[in-house]
């Protein structure tokens, strides 16, 4: 009997290494079917799913009910497991390359619980290769095993979008791949278990590594032209969001919008493929010029706001600036390499006083991360009122609102544009 037969007769369990916005609803998807470990080295996150709560707060209490599953922080109860699915984070230093640690890490963590013929898929995104030249390495030499002969690893590309209802892992097509015809096929049965939509079988891991890294890096590129193209039109008093209205018209118009790019995905993951083109001796020109553009854009933003408060005549120093929003997108909680602390620094260096809300955020965890707390009251009137992120919160606010909380000369900075020809008496400006 095959490992896809053993699980849907439920003979042996799948492991999840890494629970977080990524593992968690992969392993609960899974647990609706088969037998599931979840794992996670942080023993209070495992803690809290135990009792039905999902830590990153993208899940509600009956998400859990149902399921087949057991949460645990011990390694030991991954040796019931056959099948492991990796899904830890891939982040990057403060050099901007590329922080397989946590990866490394959890390859050590399945390595000690690996057996003769068990199944080991990644999903965490990467550089291509990484899977084969740098995590199989550490099963062998952890294990003591030997690849391809003993066990079998694949490459399953996550897909989930954090605070989207709609593009669900079952509704997105799902790409996998495995270092053999034969465990390919395994693995890609086990996923068609969850997933509706379909499995793309890739024709080898390097290409599904490879797949995955684009789709984020091509969206990074493509944010990054309009958001120097809403600079140039800055310039010449024009605004973007009218410009991009008529532009698509066209059948053939792709629509992206400017804003901050930040998060895990997409404001990290070129930075994977620059790092892989630079060992092979190659400078992605149009990547790096996509990332340099995009990372700038938070004080870009804070400078512009600046000059739009000289520009009332007001003293810039102890000027007052309200943030609405600190999350990396709307309606999350993840404040994970979140732009708008780009905003607030660069509009702190002129001296103004700045209060950050967020009716998402946890305070003291960006307190932790960037030194700013988040506010849980707006306080008084601000020279400037700055929405930094669209929660659905903010998005049916009224013009009287705002009037409310600025004051007479204050300007009021939509960033993403979500207020368009919405205000009649209020200083507006937008990329």
């Amino acid at each position: 009997m095959n490992i896809y037969d053993k699980l849907v007769n439920k003979e042996t369990k799948l492991a999840l290494i890494g629970l977080g916005y990524v593992g968690l609803p992969i392993a609960l998807e899974f647990a609706k079917k088969i037998k599931v470990v979840g794992f996670d080295i942080n023993q209070k996150r495992v803690d809290m799913m135990k009792n039905n709560i999902d830590p990153s707060d993208e899940l509600v209490a009956s998400d859990f009910e149902g399921c087949d599953i057991e949460f645990t922080a011990d390694i030991d109860d991954l040796k019931e497991c056959t099948f492991f699915i990796v899904a830890v984070p891939t982040p990057i230093d403060e050099s901007k390359e590329p922080n397989i640690k946590p990866l490394l890490g959890a390859s050590t963590t399945v390595a000690k619980a690996l057996k003769k013929g068990d199944y080991v898929v990644y999903e965490s995104t990467v550089y291509p290769g990484c899977t084969e030249d740098d995590c199989i390495p550490v099963l062998e030499e952890v294990s003591g095993l030997k690849w391809k002969e003993d066990f079998n690893v694949g490459y399953s590309p996550e897909r989930i979008n954090p605070g989207d209802k709609v593009h669900t892992l079952a509704s997105i097509v799902k790409v996998s791949s495995g270092d053999t015809l034969e465990s390919s096929e395994h693995i890609a049965k086990t996923y068609e278990l969850v997933v509706d939509a379909g499995v793309h079988r890739a024709s080898s891991i390097k290409v599904a590594e490879a797949a995955k890294i684009i789709e984020n890096t091509q969206r990074d590129v493509n944010i990054a032209l309009i958001n120097e193209l809403s600079i140039i039109f800055g310039r010449m008093g024009i605004n973007t969001y009218e410009v991009l209205e008529a532009a698509g018209t066209k059948w053939n118009f792709l629509k992206f919008s400017p804003g901050l790019v930040g998060g895990h995905c997409i404001g990290v993951d070129p930075y994977y493929l620059t790092h892989k083109a630079k060992q092979l001796g190659y400078h992605a020109k149009i990547i790096n010029s996509g990332r340099y553009v995009n990372d700038t854009m938070g004080f870009y933003v804070g400078k512009q706001t600046v000059k739009k408060i000289l520009a009332k005549g007001k003293s810039i120093i102890n000027s007052r600036i309200l943030v609405m929003g600190a999350t990396f997108k709307e309606d999350v909680s993840d404040i994970r390499n979140s732009k708008v602390i780009d905003v607030v620094k660069e509009i702190e260096s002129y001296s103004c006083t700045v209060e950050i809300v967020d009716p998402h955020a946890d305070s003291a965890d960006y307190q932790e991360e960037y030194g700013y707390p988040v506010t849980e009251e707006i306080t008084g009137t601000y020279d400037a009122v700055i929405v930094a992120v669209n929660h659905k919160e903010y998005c049916d606010l009224d013009e009287a609102y705002f009037k409310s909380i600025l004051t007479d000369v204050g300007v009021f900075v939509d960033i993403k544009g979500v207020y368009k020809n919405k205000f009649k008496d209020i200083d507006y400006w937008s990329l």
